[in-house]
């Protein structure tokens, strides 16, 4: 689930960064999300549920907006992000045994080029290298991996939206 909310008349996003316990990404950045399950009937049901047993979203507070298209992690997760709305403020229950701390960025900073590069990273010593996204850190939060990678995929949806809004109104 990515959550977006607005703030301080600016449109953000709600990450988490993943308790020290959780692998294979402990302590890493990510979004509220995990496993479909199987009595989960779609990705957007599991992303709800998900979300609230984090960071205690309600289903019926978020609005959803859609998919973005899947992506491989290169631990070799398939993750179908769900992008939804939420009201702010919105009083955020942390699941500690899942949930280190949750955080807003604005997806003004995010879109900023100046606060993205790329990185090669290597997996296990003698592995291969994967060229991967990082952000500049945020409040000491550095977002990276498969979620700088849907992160960038979610700004080129939004620049896309934005164009093609601009054209018709042309």
């Amino acid at each position: 689930m990515i959550p977006l909310y607005f703030h301080d008349d600016q449109w953000h996003a709600l990450f988490t960064r993943r308790a020290e316990r959780i692998e294979p990404h402990s302590g890493q950045v990510s979004f509220p999300g995990g496993l479909i399950e199987s009595d989960d009937t779609s990705p957007e049901q599991a992303a709800l549920r998900e979300a609230h047993e984090e960071v205690g979203i309600n289903p019926q507070d978020v609005e959803i907006l859609g998919r973005l298209m899947p992506t491989w992690t290169i631990t070799r997760f398939l993750v179908t992000p769900i992008v939804g709305i939420i009201p702010w403020p919105y009083e955020l229950e942390l699941n500690q045994n899942e949930v280190a701390r949750a955080f807003g960025v604005p997806l003004n900073w995010l879109a900023e080029p100046a606060n993205l590069e790329m990185r090669k990273y290597k997996l296990t010593r003698f592995g291969p290298s994967f060229h991967v996204h990082y952000f500049k850190p945020y409040e000491d939060e550095v977002i990276w991996g498969a979620t700088g990678r849907i992160v960038v995929s979610l700004l080129d949806e939004l620049r896309q939206i934005q164009e093609n809004t601009k054209r018709s109104e042309d």
